[in-house]
């Protein structure tokens, strides 16, 4: 099957007869009429029927004529990508995260540094899984994720077995969120106890995930929680935050440039650290806008480290006064 057999049985199907679409094309109709009859073989299926009104196709034909028509659309498309060969190719990076605003942020800040050259950039905020997923199908470059006590171990099991490696940027106390006025917003820690009776709200995981890939901390008292409520946005959440007295568990860093300082975070006493890093290919040489991200990155999580040991700082220094 060659793309000018598929040209011919699109033009025959448009003229409606092999002489007209024979003369549209300036070629012989027996050399058409021999290169379909071939395709016909080929396939083993009859494209038309012909009469002295030129030709109707068979349902087989029809079904054919589909494809034939996307395939040389396709061909179209790849042509007109590559036909102007002094442009060069826009750059390309992408990068799917658990989510985080600190990934978004530094998103941002690689966007700030393109200027006006050409790229395609994309940022995909989803599960855990599914990050590990788009790295290792090579629909990300990077992937961002964290690691505690209780996941670690079968995390790297995963990663191993898909010769993904894990680099570490920071390890951070595990926190609440809340809203400002939250009666457990001013504490200088908060406990599991402490949170018992508050709606909990987290991030929807689809069915059959495991638990370890949940983007909240994991607590064995929020196995079965009394109240809870699923979201699937980042926006919601801190929506619901916001304005109910529900909370939710993760790294507690805040970006100062992103927070509308209605959500709040309180270190969650007690419990083991959160390694926060980016997942790539093992042994793979990683592009300059990954290495570009991968900077950018460091240097917001450093800053929302600051940010929200300054935040927590104020929150208790207020109640104490």
């Amino acid at each position: 099957m060659t793309f000018q057999q598929l040209t011919y049985v699109v033009e025959i199907s448009k003229c409606g007869s092999i002489n007209k679409a024979a003369h549209k094309l300036v070629l012989s109709q027996s050399g058409i009429s021999s290169a379909v009859r071939e395709l016909e073989e080929e396939l083993g299926i009859q494209f038309f029927v012909r009469s002295n009104r030129g030709v109707e196709f068979t349902p087989e034909g029809k079904e054919f004529l589909s494809y034939a028509i996307s395939l040389l659309e396709q061909k179209q498309r790849i042509e007109r990508l590559y036909e102007a060969r002094d442009t060069a190719a826009p750059a390309r990076f992408s990068v799917s995260t658990q989510r985080y605003p600190f990934t978004e942020d530094a998103f941002l800040r690689m966007l700030d540094t393109a200027g006006d050259s050409r790229f395609h950039f994309s940022i995909k905020e989803t599960g855990m899984d599914a990050v590990i997923d788009d790295v290792y199908d090579h629909r990300a470059d990077v992937g961002v994720i964290f690691l505690t006590e209780l996941t670690e171990k079968m995390i790297r099991r995963l990663l191993d077995a898909r010769e993904l490696e894990f680099h570490e940027v920071a390890a951070v106390a595990p926190c609440v969120y809340v809203r400002k006025g939250h009666p457990l917003a001013s504490r200088d820690a908060v406990s599991e106890k402490d949170l018992e009776g508050y709606p909990y709200v987290s991030f929807e995981h689809a069915q059959g995930v495991a638990a370890d890939f949940s983007e909240e901390y994991q607590m064995m008292s929020m196995k079965r929680p009394d109240r809870c409520i699923s979201v699937n946005s980042r926006a919601t959440m801190m929506n619901v935050l916001a304005r109910t007295d529900a909370f939710t568990t993760g790294s507690g860093l805040l970006v100062e440039s992103f927070i509308s300082q209605a959500v709040v975070t309180v270190p969650l006493e007690g419990k083991s650290l959160i390694r926060i890093g980016w997942i790539v290919p093992r042994g793979g040489k990683r592009s300059p806008l990954t290495e570009q991200f991968v900077r950018l990155l460091e240097e917001s999580v450093q800053e929302s480290i600051r940010f929200t040991a300054r935040m927590h700082q104020s929150l208790t220094e207020r109640h104490d006064n």
